[in-house]
Parts: structure tokens; sequence; C-alpha cells
């Protein structure tokens, strides 16, 4: 027998690899998931052998999700609940919003607050932050003079020049005794053991958001923490596409890092705060103690409506996704849309295609050339139908551009750190600040316009020509844009 398995090994690893493919194929078509996804799955398993299955090892599966998050169970506690409760407007006074600003429209607020979980705040003061060099200014100047909480929350922190110059102050602010927390993604960030251990010394409580070991994890790239947070005192928040990294300071002899960050004062800073509540309770050791001092009561005379809406694995309904797909959907004159990352599901590029042949002037931003050419050559795939249906695309050539904002109709915008793709609807820990008013949403206007100084429009007819060898990387790719 071990010699007939031992002369046919090559022959027997190949049914074996096909009977797990075959349980794996099975197991993925019972999960009723996007038809694309699945296809994609299974096209690895049985085209590719053994690759097809490393693939789903580390991409697909998904029991570690109802394993690990039913821990995220801070949404019980009565305390937490209590705090949200405080910076909710009764439903009238949230539609009259609507009537108010979206011009009647109040599907988005509705949508976004059907789980209680995001209402609308009218008490804020928004400013728009420009690249690193403004978000990094601001932010500083902020956790310097912080009085009591500094709460951080990020996908990348580095402990490179800009991190250390953040520790640096995470670890004094400690000393004097500002309760500083701080959680980072443990795939994406780059903190050494010194620096962690530093930061720890120092009197900072610091935790890795679902920490990765090989070979024990099941999902190195899914279910991560996208998410960027900063709560200062209760009263100053942050949020936005801008990480903490090096790459985002725009110094001679560096690729120039375009990018969109939010900071917010009021009631929207709860909300913040909220959402920061509840993965702090996830990652770190102990049952969360809320404190007073995280939710005071903010003074801020101008009247900025704006939801904060999170999804994730942990939410029932892809929220930030329902509410571009509904901003779009409900769009009258414009849709201008900046992303990194333009890996559509099915729904926005319907979504988008269908307002611009309504006649709605729908643009689209995203770079020359991104930092995957996989999800470069994927992108390219899903211009064709955009471009015939009238959508105007442009390649930001400056640089790299990873803004995620989205403006309609001079009375919506939102900024956050969601890219247009699946894997930030659908996998990732997202967050973003959905802002109704005319003057935050002017500004990004003016934004976008300059943006698209720097970049050139894509001709449709010079883009149908392309090669046939082009279209096949961009069909090829696109096999596996689920995944990317």
């Amino acid at each position: 027998m071990w010699s007939f398995f031992k002369d046919n090994l090559w022959q027997t690893l190949l049914v074996v690899n096909y009977l797990l493919a075959l349980a794996a194929a099975v197991t993925i078509l019972l999960k009723n998931i996007n038809p694309t996804k699945t296809l994609s799955y299974i096209m690895a398993l049985l085209v590719f052998p053994f690759i097809g299955l490393v693939v789903y090892f580390f991409f697909g599966q998904d029991y570690r999700k109802f394993k690990i998050f039913k821990k995220k169970n801070v949404l019980n506690q009565k305390n937490i609940k209590d705090w949200a409760q405080q910076l909710v407007l009764n439903k009238k006074e949230a539609y009259n919003i609507g009537k108010e600003v979206l011009n009647g429209n109040t599907k988005i607020i509705k949508l976004i607050d059907s789980d209680n979980q995001s209402p609308v705040t009218v008490n804020n003061k928004v400013d728009i932050l420009i690249n690193g060099e403004e978000k990094f200014k601001r932010l500083f100047e902020d956790l310097k003079n912080a009085q009591s909480t500094i709460h951080l929350e990020y996908y990348i922190i580095e402990d490179g020049e800009i991190g250390m110059e953040l520790i640096e102050i995470l670890k004094r602010k400690s000393e004097e005794g500002v309760s500083v927390k701080v959680n980072y993604d443990s795939v994406a960030s780059e903190l050494s053991n010194k620096t962690i251990d530093s930061l720890k010394s120092s009197g900072v409580e610091i935790y890795p958001f679902m920490p990765v070991y090989f070979p024990k994890f099941a999902s190195k790239a899914n279910y991560r923490n996208h998410r960027k947070i900063v709560v200062v005192d209760g009263r100053i928040g942050y949020i936005g596409g801008i990480n903490i990294a090096d790459e985002y300071i725009n110094k001679e002899g560096r690729r120039f890092w375009r990018d969109t960050h939010a900071r917010i004062e009021g009631q929207a800073v709860g909300m913040l705060q909220f959402h920061f509540s509840l993965d702090w309770d996830f990652v770190s050791d102990e049952d969360i103690q809320v404190e007073e001092s995280w939710f005071p009561d903010t003074e801020i005379e101008d009247k900025t409506p704006i939801q904060i809406a999170a999804s994730g694995p942990d939410t029932e309904w892809a929220n930030i996704m329902e509410a571009m797909f509904t901003a779009i959907n409900e769009a009258d004159r414009y849709v201008y849309i900046t992303t990194p990352y333009f890996i559509p599901n099915d729904e926005m590029a319907l979504a988008m295609s269908t307002a611009s042949k309504s006649g709605v002037d729908v643009r689209l931003i995203i770079p020359k050339t991104c930092d995957s050419w996989a999800a470069n050559y994927a992108t390219h795939s899903y211009l064709d139908r955009l471009l015939r249906a009238g959508v105007k695309v442009y390649l930001y050539n400056k640089g790299n551009i990873h803004a995620k904002t989205m403006i309609v109709d001079d009375v919506f915008t939102t900024i956050g750190t969601s890219n247009m793709d699946y894997r930030s609807f659908l996998i990732n820990f997202e967050i973003n600040a959905l802002i109704y008013d005319e003057n935050v949403t002017k500004q990004m206007l003016e934004i976008f316009i300059e943006d698209l100084q720097d970049s050139e429009q894509v001709d449709p007819e010079r883009w149908a020509e392309r090669g046939l060898s082009q279209r096949l990387k961009e069909s090829f790719c696109r096999l596996w844009a689920p995944l990317l």
C-alpha cells in the first residue's frame, strides 16, 4: 500500500487537494455570500491546486468572525447605552434637518439611524484638514493641550519620524496624569516591542486589534480595523484617511501623498467616543469602565449636522455603503467621488451608472497608479461601463491620492476611512462622518476641483482602444476583485 502511494505521490496529493477543495466549495456555497465572491473562491480552489487552498485558508474562512466578535458585547452594557442616548435628537428634530438641508430628503438620516446607534448631532464645528502637514500640526497641538483623556485608534501606527513624535507626546501626557489609550491594528501597524514597552512603562494603555501570530491565524487580511479615530478630552475628534506613518509627510524626495481628514468639535465627538469605546472593550483585557469625562457637555455654537456611520463584521448592515448608495441614487445635480481603491460591488457600480445616465454629473478621481498592481488592473476593468454611461473618470497624477470622500449637490459630504471597494464595504471595520452642511460641502467642492487640476481625464474613445494584453490583465485581476 505504502509503495503505491509513494509511486503515485503527485496523483495522491492532487486527489487530497481536490477532496479538500470540494469540501471548501460546498462550505462557501452554503454561506450564500456574494455570487462573484463565491465564484472567485471556487475558481481559486479548483483551477489552482494547493495555491487555491492556501488562498482560502488565509482569506476565505470566517469562522473566527463568529467566535471572536461575540466578545464585542459592549452594546449590552447599560452605561454605554445611556451615554449614547444623551446625544440623540428626537426623530422629529432629525427629520427636520433633512427637510431644511437636504431639500426634504430624509432617507440617509433615517437609513443610518435605523439601528439607533448613529443619531444626527447638530452642535458641531468641522475643520477640513488637507494632507498630513495640516492634520499632524493640529492633532499634536490638541494632544499637547489634553487635560483628561486621549483616545487613539489607528489602522497604521509606525514608529518612524512622525510616529515617534506622536509617541513621545503620548508618553509625556501620560506621565502628566492624562489617561491615554491606544488601539492599533496588529497587521498593518509596525510598532517595535521596544516602542510598545516604552509606552506601557509611561502608563499608556495600548492594545493590538486582533493580533495575528503565524502560523495559527486563519485570516491575515480579513476583519482588520481600518478605522482612524482620535478623541481628546471628549471634546475634540479626528476622523479621515490619514494614518500615523512617514509616507503621509510630504517632504522633498518622497512621493506626494494627497489625503483628507476632519477635525470635529461638538456633539459628534461623543459618537466617535462611543465607537472607540466599543472597540476598546473588544481589544482590552478587562471590561470597559466608562467615565463621565468621556462625554462632557458641549458648548459649540456652530450648527453643522453630522452622523457618524460605522460598519464592519460586527454590524448587521453595511451602513457606510448603504449611505453612499442612497446619496448617489438621490442626487439631482452632481456626485463627486475620490477614492484610492475603486473595486465597487455591483450595487455601487449600477448606482453610479444609473445616476450619470439620468443626467447627474458623476465624477470619479482615482490614482493613476496605486500601490497594488492587481488592484490597479482590477480597477481599470470597471471603468469601461462607467465611461459608456457618461461618468467622468480622472487619474490623479501628482502622486498618490488616498482621500476617501464623496460630495453631493452642495448639501452632503462624507469623509472617513472607507474606500469604494469590497474590503471596505463588507470585510474591514470602517468609520465615516456624514456631514449635512452647505459650507462644508462648498469647501470640499473647492478641494475636489483643485484635485482635478492635478488629474488627467480618461478619454472614453482612447480607453476603448487599449490593447488586448491590457484587457486580459484587467479581466484576470477582476476575477479576484472580491479578494483584493
